[in-house]
């Protein structure tokens, strides 16, 4: 029976999501579904929320679950990640706390900046063993990778771990649904287009009938900026740089220099930047679960809508041969033509029966690339540090980073990432 194989599968919201959307996709019914977890009480609670979604939807699908990696692997045809390493506790608190220390705060902290150097840090050793394993159990699976740092985990997977390898994020189909949805226009007969790198990929083209949307909606986009509102960080860069970024104002406030600064704190008012986002969010969580966890595992009623996550309509038209179009983070084999070749980037691509094809770019503005190469610096010398173990470029990623760099000197950025390293002791392997 062929194997999908979910890593993470404790994370179980998310599993219900991706995985139900699975069970309800006649084409993926014969396949196995195989869950892994370090956590064996959450694997558990896993495995029982999708045996109760299978009796309501009437899936096929076996689900069986493993705390042997190897072997919930071994002969996958496909491998769905969604793991956190270190999670909130410790390392969440760490990453927001430390940097606090230095006046450097944060949002979200999962992607770019302190945060996201060391959240990098302590997963690529991680990710790389599982291609180790995926070379060894199933050398042709698909691996799509749902875990942050995005870009710069696929990168790693795909460059050093030798395995086929996209990352997703919901970021670009939410994308136009979400700015329309807040400026009152109707998204029917609309095509856009969206490029660039995983959280900051462009809004290109928006068009109905063949007519630019853009002024109207920078017209609209202008009159809510008189009030306060969830989206300000955007909309300001729209307006300074021409055009729309995929990814929340919460995670942008902290990809650029401009929105959190210490000596102009009514910028965080005038945004509505929320910072210590994350670990509010996940305070929140760990608090609900309990009552997320009747609603989920101990639920004989269980139901489950297919989502807007891409992984099953892949899966779907791998299996069907029947094309898919999706935003996928890939390898930049001259795509985005304005961007490094080993960077990984977000750009349209189709999915069939032959795997995943990007599709060609070109140049994006001068001006977008330019923002998209501040974020990329930082990405490609996390990955030096993580695969060299040489300390040095975890302070070069750190001094590249836009938001950490605008805060902080020199000396002080290179004792924060010391202080970071030996806070995180056993997470991180030794750096020389």
């Amino acid at each position: 029976m062929p194997k999908i194989t979910f890593l993470g599968a404790g994370s179980s919201v998310f599993a219900k999501n991706v995985l139900g959307d699975c069970m309800l996709t006649p084409a993926l019914q014969d396949f196995e579904i195989a869950l892994f977890d370090i956590d064996h009480e959450r694997l558990k609670d896993s495995e029982d929320m999708l045996n109760n979604l299978k009796l309501t939807c009437g899936s096929k699908n076996e689900i069986k679950s493993y705390t042997d990696r190897k072997e919930a692997l071994r002969g996958a045809k496909y491998v769905i990640n969604a793991i956190q390493v270190g999670g909130y506790d410790p390392c969440t608190i760490t990453d927001f706390e430390i940097p606090k220390k230095y006046g450097l705060r944060q949002t979200i902290a999962d992607t770019l900046g302190i945060g996201g150097i060391f959240r990098n840090l302590r997963t690529i050793p991680v990710m790389l063993d599982f291609a180790k394993d995926i070379q060894e159990v199933c050398p042709d699976a698909w691996f799509l990778n749902y875990t942050n740092p995005m870009a710069v985990l696929t990168n790693a997977m795909n460059t050093y771990g030798g395995v086929k390898t996209v990352g997703l994020c919901h970021s670009v189909q939410v994308c136009v649904p979400h700015l329309f949805n807040h400026l009152g226009v109707d998204t029917t007969g609309v095509q856009w287009k969206v490029a660039g790198i995983n959280h900051m990929a462009w809004l290109l083209e928006v068009t109905k009938d063949g007519k630019d949307l853009y002024p109207e909606l920078k017209r609209l986009a202008k009159e809510k900026q008189k009030e306060i509102h969830h989206d300000m960080v955007r909309y300001e860069l729209m307006f300074r740089f021409g055009y729309y970024v995929t990814e929340s104002s919460e995670h942008n406030a902290e990809y650029h220099p401009y929105f959190i600064k210490r000596n102009y704190p009514e910028l965080i008012e005038r945004f509505n930047i929320p910072l210590d986002e994350y670990p509010r969010r996940c305070v929140n969580q760990i608090s609900r679960w309990k009552t997320m966890r009747e609603e989920l595992v101990n639920n004989k009623h269980l139901e489950h809508t297919r989502s807007h996550e891409y992984a099953s309509h892949m899966l779907e038209a791998m299996e069907t041969d029947i094309p898919f179009k999706i935003g996928g983070n890939v390898m930049n084999t001259g795509l985005i033509t304005n961007l490094p070749r080993e960077a990984c980037v977000e750009v349209p691509c189709i999915v069939d029966a032959s795997g995943v094809t990007p599709t060609y770019v070109g140049d994006l503005p001068p001006q977008l690339a330019a923002l998209n190469r501040t974020n990329i610096n930082t990405q490609l010398l996390t990955l030096e540090a993580a695969i060299t173990r040489k300390r040095e470029h975890i302070y070069h990623a750190a001094l590249l980073d836009p938001h950490t760099s605008a805060e902080l000197s020199i000396d002080d950025i290179v004792a924060l990432c010391d202080d970071l390293i030996e806070a995180h002791g056993d997470w991180l392997p030794k750096y020389n």
